[in-house]
Protein backbone atom coordinates (compact mmCIF):
# COMPACT_ATOMS: atom_id res chain seq x y z
CA UNK A 1 0.00 0.00 0.00
CA UNK A 2 1.39 3.40 -1.06
CA UNK A 3 1.49 5.74 1.91
CA UNK A 4 2.89 8.76 0.08
CA UNK A 5 1.00 11.96 0.94
CA UNK A 6 -0.58 14.27 -1.62
CA UNK A 7 2.40 16.63 -1.37
CA UNK A 8 4.80 13.78 -2.24
CA UNK A 9 6.12 12.99 1.22
CA UNK A 10 6.95 9.32 1.71
CA UNK A 11 6.99 7.26 4.87
CA UNK A 12 10.12 6.17 6.66
CA UNK A 13 9.44 2.58 5.62
CA UNK A 14 9.08 3.52 1.94
CA UNK A 15 12.30 5.51 1.97
CA UNK A 16 14.16 2.73 3.73
CA UNK A 17 12.96 0.19 1.17
CA UNK A 18 13.77 2.33 -1.86
CA UNK A 19 17.16 3.37 -0.51
CA UNK A 20 18.06 -0.24 0.27
CA UNK A 21 16.98 -1.26 -3.23
CA UNK A 22 19.21 1.42 -4.78
CA UNK A 23 22.28 0.44 -2.75
CA UNK A 24 21.88 -3.36 -2.87
CA UNK A 25 23.24 -3.98 -6.40
CA UNK A 26 26.47 -2.21 -5.43
CA UNK A 27 26.92 -3.21 -1.79
CA UNK A 28 24.75 -6.29 -1.24
CA UNK A 29 21.51 -6.37 0.71
CA UNK A 30 23.00 -6.81 4.19
CA UNK A 31 25.47 -3.93 3.81
CA UNK A 32 22.80 -1.75 2.19
CA UNK A 33 20.44 -2.24 5.13
CA UNK A 34 23.25 -1.45 7.57
CA UNK A 35 24.00 1.75 5.64
CA UNK A 36 20.37 2.83 5.78
CA UNK A 37 20.29 2.30 9.54
CA UNK A 38 23.55 4.27 9.85
CA UNK A 39 21.99 7.15 7.86
CA UNK A 40 18.94 7.40 10.08
CA UNK A 41 21.02 7.04 13.21
CA UNK A 42 23.24 9.96 12.24
CA UNK A 43 20.73 12.16 10.41
CA UNK A 44 17.85 11.70 12.84
CA UNK A 45 19.41 10.15 15.94
CA UNK A 46 17.13 7.12 15.58
CA UNK A 47 17.87 3.64 16.85
CA UNK A 48 16.58 0.49 15.10
CA UNK A 49 13.72 0.50 17.61
CA UNK A 50 12.86 4.07 16.63
CA UNK A 51 12.83 3.04 12.97
CA UNK A 52 10.32 0.30 13.70
CA UNK A 53 8.10 2.60 15.77
CA UNK A 54 8.23 5.45 13.26
CA UNK A 55 8.01 3.31 10.12
CA UNK A 56 4.74 4.91 8.97
CA UNK A 57 5.68 8.50 9.75
CA UNK A 58 6.38 10.82 6.84
CA UNK A 59 9.75 12.43 6.31
CA UNK A 60 10.10 16.03 5.22
CA UNK A 61 11.37 16.84 1.75
CA UNK A 62 14.46 18.35 3.39
CA UNK A 63 15.35 15.10 5.15
CA UNK A 64 14.62 13.03 2.07
CA UNK A 65 16.99 15.31 0.17
CA UNK A 66 19.67 14.70 2.80
CA UNK A 67 19.28 10.94 2.35
CA UNK A 68 19.39 11.28 -1.43
CA UNK A 69 22.66 13.22 -1.16
CA UNK A 70 24.21 10.49 0.99
CA UNK A 71 23.07 7.83 -1.48
CA UNK A 72 24.61 9.76 -4.37
CA UNK A 73 27.95 9.90 -2.56
CA UNK A 74 27.78 6.22 -1.68
CA UNK A 75 27.10 5.33 -5.30
CA UNK A 76 30.29 7.24 -6.14
CA UNK A 77 32.20 4.92 -3.78
CA UNK A 78 32.71 7.43 -0.95
CA UNK A 79 32.81 5.54 2.37
CA UNK A 80 29.82 6.25 4.59
CA UNK A 81 32.18 6.80 7.52
CA UNK A 82 33.75 9.76 5.73
CA UNK A 83 30.36 11.13 4.72
CA UNK A 84 29.36 11.36 8.39
CA UNK A 85 32.90 11.65 9.80
CA UNK A 86 32.08 8.82 12.19
CA UNK A 87 33.06 5.16 12.51
CA UNK A 88 31.96 2.49 14.98
CA UNK A 89 34.86 0.86 16.80
CA UNK A 90 34.97 -1.15 20.01
CA UNK A 91 31.70 0.28 21.30
CA UNK A 92 32.70 3.85 20.43
CA UNK A 93 31.79 6.32 17.71
CA UNK A 94 35.12 7.71 16.60
CA UNK A 95 35.67 10.77 14.45
CA UNK A 96 37.30 9.86 11.14
CA UNK A 97 38.35 12.02 8.20
CA UNK A 98 40.19 11.34 4.91
CA UNK A 99 43.37 11.93 6.94
CA UNK A 100 42.69 8.76 8.94
CA UNK A 101 42.03 5.16 8.04
CA UNK A 102 38.58 3.82 8.80
CA UNK A 103 38.97 1.35 11.72
CA UNK A 104 38.32 -2.26 10.70
CA UNK A 105 36.75 -5.13 12.67
CA UNK A 106 40.09 -6.95 12.48
CA UNK A 107 41.74 -4.13 14.41
CA UNK A 108 39.11 -4.51 17.12
CA UNK A 109 40.14 -8.18 17.32
CA UNK A 110 43.73 -7.05 17.91
CA UNK A 111 42.54 -4.89 20.80
CA UNK A 112 40.59 -7.87 22.14
CA UNK A 113 43.71 -10.02 22.06
CA UNK A 114 45.76 -7.45 23.97
CA UNK A 115 43.06 -6.88 26.60
CA UNK A 116 42.58 -10.63 27.20
CA UNK A 117 46.29 -11.36 27.47
CA UNK A 118 47.22 -8.43 29.72
CA UNK A 119 45.34 -7.96 32.99
CA UNK A 120 48.00 -6.19 35.03
CA UNK A 121 47.39 -2.64 36.21
CA UNK A 122 49.50 0.37 35.20
CA UNK A 123 50.85 -1.14 31.98
CA UNK A 124 52.91 1.24 29.87
CA UNK A 125 51.66 1.08 26.27
CA UNK A 126 52.71 2.76 23.03
CA UNK A 127 50.72 2.67 19.78
CA UNK A 128 52.86 3.22 16.69
CA UNK A 129 51.00 4.86 13.79
CA UNK A 130 47.88 5.65 15.78
CA UNK A 131 45.72 7.07 12.98
CA UNK A 132 42.31 7.93 14.41
CA UNK A 133 43.61 6.84 17.83
CA UNK A 134 41.30 3.81 17.78
CA UNK A 135 43.75 1.29 19.29
CA UNK A 136 45.25 3.70 21.84
CA UNK A 137 41.84 4.89 23.03
CA UNK A 138 40.35 1.38 23.23
CA UNK A 139 43.33 0.18 25.26
CA UNK A 140 43.23 3.24 27.49
CA UNK A 141 39.59 2.48 28.26
CA UNK A 142 39.98 -1.27 28.71
CA UNK A 143 43.38 -1.91 30.31
CA UNK A 144 43.21 -0.99 34.01
CA UNK A 145 45.02 2.30 34.67
CA UNK A 146 47.16 1.94 31.54
CA UNK A 147 49.69 4.66 30.74
CA UNK A 148 49.23 5.13 26.98
CA UNK A 149 51.39 6.95 24.42
CA UNK A 150 50.59 7.21 20.70
CA UNK A 151 52.56 8.47 17.71
CA UNK A 152 51.85 9.34 14.10
CA UNK A 153 53.75 11.18 11.40
CA UNK A 154 50.81 13.25 10.13
CA UNK A 155 49.81 16.31 12.21
CA UNK A 156 46.30 16.32 10.71
CA UNK A 157 45.87 12.69 11.70
CA UNK A 158 47.10 13.43 15.20
CA UNK A 159 44.58 16.27 15.51
CA UNK A 160 41.77 13.77 14.86
CA UNK A 161 43.24 11.27 17.34
CA UNK A 162 43.51 13.97 20.01
CA UNK A 163 39.90 15.00 19.39
CA UNK A 164 38.79 11.38 19.79
CA UNK A 165 40.80 10.97 22.98
CA UNK A 166 39.20 14.11 24.39
CA UNK A 167 35.76 12.88 23.39
CA UNK A 168 36.25 9.76 25.52
CA UNK A 169 38.19 11.48 28.32
CA UNK A 170 41.35 9.47 27.72
CA UNK A 171 44.64 10.82 29.02
CA UNK A 172 46.92 9.81 26.16
CA UNK A 173 50.22 11.45 25.21
CA UNK A 174 50.49 12.09 21.47
CA UNK A 175 53.69 12.70 19.53
CA UNK A 176 54.35 13.63 15.91
CA UNK A 177 57.02 11.12 14.98
CA UNK A 178 58.18 9.08 11.98
CA UNK A 179 58.02 5.37 12.85
CA UNK A 180 60.91 4.69 10.47
CA UNK A 181 63.19 6.88 12.59
CA UNK A 182 62.08 5.85 16.08
CA UNK A 183 65.00 3.49 16.65
CA UNK A 184 67.19 6.60 16.76
CA UNK A 185 64.91 8.64 19.01
CA UNK A 186 66.42 10.55 21.93
CA UNK A 187 63.06 11.67 23.24
CA UNK A 188 62.83 10.38 26.80
CA UNK A 189 59.03 10.14 26.53
CA UNK A 190 59.43 7.66 23.67
CA UNK A 191 62.48 5.77 24.89
CA UNK A 192 60.50 3.53 27.24
CA UNK A 193 60.54 1.10 28.76
CA UNK A 194 57.06 0.09 27.56
CA UNK A 195 55.30 -3.11 28.57
CA UNK A 196 53.35 -3.25 25.29
CA UNK A 197 54.19 -1.97 21.83
CA UNK A 198 51.30 -2.26 19.39
CA UNK A 199 51.08 -1.26 15.75
CA UNK A 200 48.84 -1.53 12.73
CA UNK A 201 51.27 0.03 10.24
CA UNK A 202 50.98 0.29 6.45
CA UNK A 203 51.29 -3.29 5.19
CA UNK A 204 49.51 -3.65 1.83
CA UNK A 205 51.96 -4.19 -1.03
CA UNK A 206 51.63 -1.87 -4.01
CA UNK A 207 50.80 -4.74 -6.36
CA UNK A 208 47.71 -5.56 -4.28
CA UNK A 209 46.17 -2.17 -5.02
CA UNK A 210 44.76 -3.30 -8.37
CA UNK A 211 42.49 -5.85 -6.66
CA UNK A 212 41.12 -3.46 -4.03
CA UNK A 213 37.80 -1.61 -3.97
CA UNK A 214 37.65 2.03 -5.10
CA UNK A 215 36.12 3.12 -1.80
CA UNK A 216 39.52 2.28 -0.27
CA UNK A 217 42.00 3.23 -2.98
CA UNK A 218 40.28 6.49 -3.97
CA UNK A 219 39.40 7.79 -0.51
CA UNK A 220 41.55 6.39 2.30
CA UNK A 221 45.07 7.81 2.85
CA UNK A 222 47.53 5.85 0.71
CA UNK A 223 50.42 6.59 3.06
CA UNK A 224 48.65 4.66 5.82
CA UNK A 225 47.93 1.66 3.59
CA UNK A 226 50.66 0.84 1.11
CA UNK A 227 54.28 -0.25 1.19
CA UNK A 228 56.71 -0.87 -1.68
CA UNK A 229 56.68 -4.31 -3.26
CA UNK A 230 60.44 -4.55 -2.73
CA UNK A 231 60.27 -3.75 1.01
CA UNK A 232 56.88 -4.80 2.41
CA UNK A 233 58.17 -5.21 5.98
CA UNK A 234 59.83 -1.79 6.17
CA UNK A 235 57.67 -0.54 9.05
CA UNK A 236 57.89 -3.77 11.04
CA UNK A 237 61.66 -3.80 10.64
CA UNK A 238 61.89 -0.26 12.02
CA UNK A 239 59.48 -1.07 14.86
CA UNK A 240 61.43 -4.16 15.86
CA UNK A 241 64.64 -2.13 15.97
CA UNK A 242 62.86 0.39 18.16
CA UNK A 243 61.43 -2.38 20.36
CA UNK A 244 64.90 -3.74 21.07
CA UNK A 245 65.59 -0.48 22.94
CA UNK A 246 62.15 0.65 24.12
CA UNK A 247 60.37 -2.57 25.10
CA UNK A 248 60.75 -3.74 28.69
CA UNK A 249 62.14 -7.18 29.44
CA UNK A 250 59.36 -9.74 28.91
CA UNK A 251 57.37 -6.95 27.25
CA UNK A 252 55.03 -7.85 24.42
CA UNK A 253 54.82 -6.74 20.77
CA UNK A 254 51.48 -6.89 18.94
CA UNK A 255 51.16 -6.34 15.19
CA UNK A 256 48.32 -6.37 12.70
CA UNK A 257 49.85 -7.92 9.59
CA UNK A 258 49.46 -8.85 5.94
CA UNK A 259 48.88 -12.63 5.63
CA UNK A 260 51.10 -12.66 2.53
CA UNK A 261 54.15 -11.86 4.61
CA UNK A 262 53.30 -13.62 7.87
CA UNK A 263 56.06 -16.21 7.72
CA UNK A 264 58.66 -13.64 6.68
CA UNK A 265 57.68 -11.38 9.55
CA UNK A 266 57.80 -14.27 12.02
CA UNK A 267 61.36 -15.06 10.92
CA UNK A 268 62.29 -11.38 11.17
CA UNK A 269 61.04 -11.23 14.77
CA UNK A 270 63.01 -14.35 15.64
CA UNK A 271 66.12 -12.93 13.99
CA UNK A 272 65.81 -9.88 16.22
CA UNK A 273 65.81 -12.20 19.22
CA UNK A 274 62.13 -12.11 20.14
CA UNK A 275 60.59 -15.26 21.58
CA UNK A 276 57.09 -16.78 21.78
CA UNK A 277 56.44 -15.45 18.28
CA UNK A 278 52.86 -16.41 17.47
CA UNK A 279 50.69 -15.93 14.40
CA UNK A 280 46.95 -15.68 15.00
CA UNK A 281 44.04 -15.85 12.57
CA UNK A 282 41.23 -13.30 12.51
CA UNK A 283 37.53 -14.13 12.50
CA UNK A 284 37.67 -14.48 8.70
CA UNK A 285 40.29 -17.23 8.97
CA UNK A 286 43.23 -15.14 7.72
CA UNK A 287 46.55 -14.89 9.55
CA UNK A 288 46.19 -11.30 10.69
CA UNK A 289 48.10 -10.82 13.94
CA UNK A 290 51.57 -11.46 15.30
CA UNK A 291 52.60 -11.31 18.94
CA UNK A 292 56.06 -11.73 20.41
CA UNK A 293 57.93 -11.37 23.69
CA UNK A 294 61.20 -9.55 24.28
CA UNK A 295 63.55 -12.15 25.67
CA UNK A 296 65.39 -11.30 28.86
CA UNK A 297 69.00 -12.39 28.63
Amino acid sequence: MNQTTDDGQRTVNEIMRSTTATLTPKYGEGEAKAMVRFMFENLKGWTPVDLAIKANEHLTAFMEGKIADVVKRLMSDEPIQYIFNLADFYGMKLIVTPDTLIPRPETAELVDMIVKENNRKDLRVIDLGTGSGCIAIALSRNLPFADVTAVDINPKTLAVAKENAGKFHCNIRFFETDILEMAETHDMALSGPFDIIVSNPPYIAEHEKRDMERNVTDFEPAGALFVPDNDPLMFYNAELQYAQKALAGNGRMYFEINPLFADDLKRLCENYGFSDVALTRDSFGKIRFLSATKTVI
